[in-house]
């Protein structure tokens, strides 16, 4: 039988990632960004950047293998079958772009020999970070991913507010 709302576990992790996503980018966009990393508070910005994106990372991986093995609602549909099938890459796309966010940030903290500087203290940071190749890819796969929660949000809000078909109640707390 079709469950018409998502497992609990899906449930809990995408609102779980949706916060720390939000976190994580605001954080990366609007507070790292402006620090300079001469400034003491750029380290303790940097520890809690690093520690989110790594427990984002961890986060979504489970959330795919439950996802794979759990039974889902059957799909909403918009009404139109390209935006319905758009709609299936975009959710695969979420999961690409969050893999492919951690990936070029764990290159960067690497190259840039972040680990020491950060959590031993044993490491100054780089004058900058734009002298680092995975740093391109961070910023627009940031930008990517943020344009893709976006329409993921106003995709959202479609079905709640203009469709009506209860598209939210699945992805939320409740019974089966």
């Amino acid at each position: 039988m079709t469950p018409k709302r998502y497992h609990f576990a899906l449930v809990t992790f995408h609102w779980l990632l949706a916060v720390l996503l939000l976190v994580a980018l605001g954080m990366g966009s609007l507070v790292l960004q402006h620090i300079p990393n001469e400034s003491p508070d750029k380290i303790n910005a940097l520890r809690g950047h690093m520690v989110a994106g790594g427990l984002i990372l961890i986060l979504t991986l489970i959330r795919l293998a439950v996802r794979l093995k759990t039974s889902h609602p059957t799909p909403a549909s918009t009404g139109n079958i390209m935006l319905d099938r758009l709609a299936v890459l975009a959710h695969y796309g979420l999961y690409l772009l969050v893999v492919l966010m951690a990936a070029s940030g764990i290159a960067l903290s690497i190259q840039a020999n972040l680990p020491a500087a950060v959590f031993a203290g044993t490491a100054a940071l780089p004058a900058s970070f734009e002298d680092f190749a995975p740093r391109l890819g961070h910023g627009l796969i940031a930008k990517a991913l943020i344009a893709l929660i976006t329409a993921h949000i106003l995709a959202a809000l479609y079905h709640q507010f203009v469709r009506r078909d209860g598209l939210l109640s699945r992805m939320w707390f409740g019974g089966k």
